[in-house]
């Protein structure tokens, strides 16, 4: 690639080698969702030896974000580099994921010329060259005219309180990022660094969730009582119900993603649908018809969607399987489409050119239809982008390649410099 002096200065001081143990030092640090509090502590002292001067930002003491900021000479445009700290398993989760104690959710190790590992590609190996980018800035002496602020956050992945699972164990979002920018931790725009294998997205879908109960007959019925052949749901036992709903939700969640699909100029939005949970019974006690059945389902959601209309075509479709029930919102989480993402948006494009000699891609549909932090920038107003190397652990990938991460470094730091130094309006 071709770049000027200043820029030479700052890449030249991108160390591979920095790089990849960072990334595995944060990675072999297990911090899932609620227990992120050992790995913000090694953000913060990095940072701290690195010559930045962090600060914790936290709902709780023991999980908080870490920010910190390069200062600027002043009227420059300025930018946040944001990524989560949070992972996706437990290791007791072994009803949502079998082996969830397996080491790749909860280390990380070098085969060849990848790193491997859950925390790796979400989101640990994105965070780490950033970090090395602004550490490759600010020890190349060079002053930006905006500040570039860093931000590494808890609750990125959803813990959404539910019946018994309530605060503060059970809280993500509101910890995190959202947290972050009310106590002062905004830019004029936000690159929030997660996978898109380096396409552009500045649309994500928004989360309803809702509890849907189906009811069975008014008294249990004792096992040597049950007779059939009987429809499902004409059955006494609302989990047998409950399997003609699941059944109908299928035909129907095919038909939602196909109505409510969303395109825009950052990117394509395919509202998905998930039986996630399901619960009925009680596992040591067996002998008795359940009277009640419910399954929790994840329906994302486009900015043009009302999620009190999700909830009325699911009231619709249990009554229209026969059934009785009730459907319940527990987790609304708005969906947004960036605004005036242009200056951000052409200055990752001028940076990839710079590297690739071409610009960068829109991202894939399943990118944008998840949920991820720009939501949060975008919903304050504060225009957001998501781009980074690698893809979502969401497809079962857990590897990423060391020369795309370098890169990733590259593109940020490229980045930074072409943004922070444009005049701020």
């Amino acid at each position: 690639m071709k770049l000027d002096a200043t820029a030479q200065k700052v890449l030249d001081r991108i160390n591979a080698d920095e790089l990849v143990e960072l990334a595995l030092d944060l990675a072999k640090i297990d911090s899932p969702t609620g227990r992120e509090g050992e790995v913000g502590q090694y953000v913060y002292d990095w940072l701290l030896r690195n010559g930045f001067a962090p600060k914790k930002l936290g709902l709780f003491p023991d999980r908080f974000n870490v920010v910190a900021t390069l200062p600027g000479q002043g009227h420059g445009r300025s930018l946040v580099f944001n990524s989560h700290m949070d992972t996706t398993i437990a290791a007791e989760e072994i009803w949502t994921t079998r082996r969830a104690a397996d080491p790749i959710f909860h280390s990380a190790w070098r085969e060849g010329d990848n790193l491997i590992g859950n925390g790796i590609c979400n989101d640990k190996g994105p965070m780490a060259t950033w970090l090395i980018a602004a550490k490759a800035i600010r020890e190349s002496g060079i002053a930006l005219k905006g500040d570039l602020t860093l931000m590494a956050v808890v609750g990125e992945i959803g813990l959404e309180p539910v019946d018994e699972f309530q605060p503060p164990e059970y809280l993500a979002k509101e910890a995190g990022t959202r947290y972050a920018i009310t106590r002062g931790a905004i830019a004029d725009y936000a690159l929030v660094a997660e996978g898109t294998d380096l396409g552009l997205i500045w649309v994500e879908a928004g989360k309803a969730f809702f509890k849907v109960t189906v009811f069975g007959e008014d008294f249990p019925i004792y096992t040597p009582y049950i007779k059939r052949p009987t429809p499902l749901e004409k059955s006494p036992n609302a989990i047998v119900r409950m399997a003609r709903l699941i059944e109908r939700l299928e035909e129907w969640a095919y038909d939602y993603e196909q109505r409510h699909r969303y395109e825009c100029p950052g990117g394509v939005v395919i509202p998905k649908v998930n039986v996630g949970a399901i619960r009925g019974g009680v596992p040591y006690k067996i002998t008795k018809t359940v009277q009640q059945c419910a399954i929790y389902v994840d329906v994302r959601i486009t900015p043009a969607q009302n999620p009190l209309d999700v909830q009325d075509e699911l009231r619709r479709l249990v009554a229209g399987a026969g059934l009785a029930g009730e459907v319940e919102l527990y987790t609304n989480r708005k969906a947004f489409e960036g605004q005036r993402v242009e200056p951000l948006a052409d200055a990752i494009r001028r940076s990839h050119r710079q590297v690739f000699n071409e610009d960068p891609k829109i991202g894939a549909p399943h990118f944008a239809s998840m949920w991820r932090d720009i939501n949060c920038f975008n919903e304050v107003g504060i225009p957001s982008i998501t781009y980074g190397p690698g893809a979502s652990v969401g497809g079962g990938n857990f590897s990423m390649r060391i020369a795309d991460m370098v890169t990733g470094a590259q593109l940020y730091a490229l980045t930074a410099l072409d943004l922070c130094n444009q005049a701020r309006e």
